[in-house]
């Protein structure tokens, strides 16, 4: 058999939404190389998901022909993370910004880095709250005169590329998007790494904090103020590549190579495991006088955490077997707190030692602080102590108007329907009636009521407590619980008025 190659190119990741950034944002050029980059990695587009937070960036998922979430602000690596382990077949590219990722979403952001999920995070970077109208943000300058800093920002500004080699982020690179070839470059050597992939990009907002990056993007000088990280090669710059860097001591300085050699370079390793090399990089800021670096600033193999969770899940099935999620759901810790029959002693309850641990003034007092000697609320009693009534059955394959009948003679609001076998296979209810059935031009005679029933019916069974049924009353506002046995056979049927008047028969404190 021929193996068929995929086949895309730039127009299959262009959507047919109009692109809303302002004229000139950078914006533009990092979604352009994105949609270039994508169709070189063969990866089919319903593999791949965009997932952005809140914020100018995060318009991003409308503009990729892709799957996507607009999320709720700092919140998109946690969003990313949950679906990669869910389905770890899918390409997952996170969509931030410097507000959006490192003020109310640095938290998400540093635990999605540390914990190595295998997803890419895009952090856009232009030093301002873009789309909240320009306040600072928290990788603006101090002194910086914004909406929200009238006077110039006073908060020291945070290092993006630093933060990741905190948190020991195993794939970090920088970029700017005026510098399209080496963003792209960026953007596929991401999609390639195993493990989180995060790369800062200088983007200028040229409405709120336009030259922001001037320094490091303008041709005339951007080659005295940046230079590019290669593997295993000396850190040169400069636009006659006469500079270079290296260590003083534990400090990195710029020298000439007319006055040093090059073997005394600081010569760039990707792969150091212990991340030292990335942290001297990292701080080496224009801020200081010292040329900032571009390209990969670490590349290093770890385990990636959706395996070893997806490996713990297998270890745990092997060992213990399949759960039953029903199961785990009723299973509590419960106990009863008996009368010793020692009387009142003077302390309003009904012994004489507290439980340990208890303060003595609160023995035997109720919620209100009344002492009562009446027997506390504890619904353990098997739902079969209630002498449930015998459901009304039928047939999955009568029809709607049959259905509709016995329910109307009978005056109930539940109809249990059975297979063949007499299997419950799902319910009719009063508000089935109303929700799918009135207002509908529907033939009440020629249409079963199984294309109209529910299914996937919540049960439980006569030795089940009555605890269980109070809970789903209570959080699903079911009217009736069905009663099923062990071949999963409708046997009885409690209504919210039965059990509310078994409990009041039983439980209510005379006054």
């Amino acid at each position: 058999m021929t193996e068929v190659t995929l086949k895309l190119t730039r127009k299959d990741f262009v959507s047919d939404q109009m692109v809303r950034w302002c004229p000139g944002c950078g914006d533009y050029a990092i979604l352009a190389q994105m949609q270039r980059v994508l169709p070189e990695l063969g990866v089919p587009k319903e593999n791949i998901v965009f997932i952005s937070g809140i914020g100018c960036s995060s318009r991003f998922p409308y503009y990729m022909d892709t799957y996507g979430i607009h999320g709720i602000h700092g919140r998109a690596p946690t969003l990313a993370s949950g679906l990669k382990i869910t389905n770890p077949d899918l390409q997952v590219w996170v969509i931030t910004g410097d507000g959006d990722g490192l003020s109310i979403g640095g938290n998400h952001l540093i635990h999605t880095l540390r914990r190595n999920v295998n997803l890419n995070i895009i952090l856009f970077n232009n030093r301002i709250y873009g789309l909240t109208k320009g306040q600072y943000s928290p990788t603006t300058l101090p002194g910086t005169k914004t909406k929200s800093s009238p006077m110039g920002s006073i908060d020291p500004a945070f290092n993006p590329t630093a933060v990741a080699v905190g948190v020991g982020a195993t794939f970090i690179a920088r970029t700017a998007a005026a510098d399209v070839k080496h963003m792209a470059e960026m953007f596929r050597r991401a999609a390639l790494h195993k493990g989180t992939s995060f790369i800062e990009v200088y983007q200028n907002c040229l409405i709120f904090n336009d030259g922001a990056w001037d320094y490091a993007t303008n041709p005339k000088t951007k080659h005295e103020n940046i230079v590019y990280l290669e593997d295993n090669k000396p850190l040169i710059f400069g636009k006659n590549k006469d500079k270079g860097i290296r260590f003083d001591g534990i400090h990195p300085e710029v020298v000439s190579l007319d006055e040093v050699d090059e073997s005394e370079l600081m010569v760039h390793h990707e792969d150091m495991p212990d991340g030292s090399l990335s942290y001297f990089l990292s701080q080496m800021r224009h801020e200081r006088g010292m040329p900032e670096p571009m390209g990969v600033f670490r590349c290093v193999d770890e385990p990636v955490y959706e395996e070893e969770v997806l490996e713990q899940i297998d270890l745990a099935i092997e060992q213990k077997g399949k759960g039953d999620l029903k199961k785990l759901y009723f299973q509590a810790d419960t106990w009863t707190v008996e009368d010793d029959g020692a009387g009142d002693n003077g302390q309003g309850g009904r012994g004489t030692v507290p439980p340990g641990g208890v303060d003595e003034e609160y023995v035997g007092v109720m919620f209100r602080g009344e002492a009562s000697s009446e027997p506390y609320f504890s619904p353990t009693e098997t739902l079969s102590t209630l002498n449930p009534r015998k459901p009304l059955i039928a047939s999955e394959n009568i029809s709607l108007a049959e259905a509709i009948k016995k329910l109307q003679d009978l005056d109930v609001g539940l109809l249990a329907l059975v297979d063949d076998s007499g299997k419950l296979s799902g319910v009719f209810t009063e508000g089935d009636v109303l929700r799918k059935i009135v207002g509908n031009k529907i033939d009440l005679d020629a249409t079963p009521v199984k294309e109209y029933m529910t299914t996937n019916v919540t049960t439980l069974t006569p030795d089940d407590i009555l605890a269980d049924a109070i809970h789903l009353m209570s959080i699903h506002k079911f009217r009736h619980i069905l009663l099923v046995d062990d071949d999963g056979k409708p046997t009885g049927v409690l209504s919210s008025r039965r059990v509310a008047r078994y409990i009041q028969d039983n439980f209510a404190v005379e006054k």
